[in-house]
């Protein structure tokens, strides 16, 4: 049995996760010598050369790769194990990883980080983009939850709807739609669209249980926009697809297509005289916006407390 310093294991959890020397120490509060110590000493115990220097920072080997996720949970079962059974926001220290998508990080994140600045003025947010080994991550515990526009989830994971959001067409402020007291379905389809489609797939094909995990695959109106065309006889012209909600205003705002978007990003924007927002001229349904997080950390205190937290500011928003 190899007898192994848990700091070593603490150092390469970190590295696996910030993949530079100096941001590792950053957060283990060691110098970049200590870490390369560190690793060093592990490469040494464990015979692999564990990272090796790359154009974009340290790349994991095989071996730290397969070895990483389970030296991740074992970590964090050890500080859990240790730890005060309960939690106090008011003097946690806590990091909290949340993955989310332009529209989450717009609209819910700048309410949270203020309320958690309120009610936890030492812990720490991390919002993270998704990446396809989001459920890997989770699973390790390096994140701890993920918003968006999910669809279903595996079965370990709970699903939880936090909001109901309704979509909104927006144009540029001097727009000719924009001087029409009344925009109707033919008025929409005069002019190109901007169509938002993530560059991801919402439906990972590389590993099977990854299938399990699906996204809707843009802010889409679910065919209500199309339908409506179709019963006039009308088609619709897309003009761009890009792949966030944030391309799709930079574009809408700086040429003749409209975009349908999230109807609070669309007043956000509005409101600050980038656009003008049109409401739908036909029945728009509203889409679930979800919060995903691994059933079993409910147990944690620290994050049923900030479950909760993200549950009532989404809420109010």
């Amino acid at each position: 049995m190899i007898a192994l310093d848990l700091n070593l294991l603490r150092v390469f959890d970190v590295l696996l996760e910030e993949r530079s020397v100096t941001r590792a120490g950053a957060r283990l509060g060691l110098t970049q010598s200590a870490v390369s110590h560190a690793l060093n000493r592990l490469r040494y115990v464990l015979n692999d050369e564990l990272f090796a220097r790359g154009p974009s920072g340290m790349q994991p080997t095989p071996r730290a790769l397969e070895m990483g996720p389970q030296v991740h949970a074992a970590l964090n079962q050890l500080q859990q194990a240790l730890a005060p059974s309960d939690f106090d926001p008011a003097t946690s220290e806590r990091r909290f990883a949340l993955v989310a998508g332009a529209y989450a990080c717009a609209v819910l994140a700048p309410p949270l980080v203020g309320q958690l600045a309120t009610d936890a003025p030492r812990a720490e947010l991390v919002v993270a983009q998704y990446t396809p080994d989001v459920l890997d991550r989770m699973d390790a515990h390096r994140v701890d939850f993920l918003v968006g526009g999910l669809v279903a989830a595996p079965e370990r994971f709970a699903r939880e709807t936090i909001a109901k959001e309704g979509l909104a067409w927006v144009v540029r402020i001097d727009h000719p739609l924009a001087k029409l007291d009344t925009v109707d379905v033919e008025a929409l389809a005069s002019v190109r669209h901007v169509v938002i489609s993530p560059t991801l797939p919402g439906i990972g094909e590389d590993r099977v249980e990854r299938r399990s995990l699906v996204t809707r695959p843009s802010w889409e109106d679910a065919g209500a926009f199309e339908a409506a065309l179709a019963a006039q006889g009308l088609t619709r012209r897309v003009g761009v697809t890009v792949p966030d909600t944030y391309s799709a205003l930079a574009v809408t705002s700086r040429s003749d297509m409209a975009a349908l978007i999230p109807r609070r990003l669309a007043m956000l924007s509005a409101q600050g005289g980038r656009v003008k927002l049109i409401e739908p001229p036909y029945a728009s349904p509203t889409v679930d916006v979800s919060l995903l997080f691994l059933k079993e950390r409910l147990a944690e205190p620290a994050i049923a407390w900030m479950r909760d937290l993200i549950r009532a500011v989404a809420a109010a928003i």
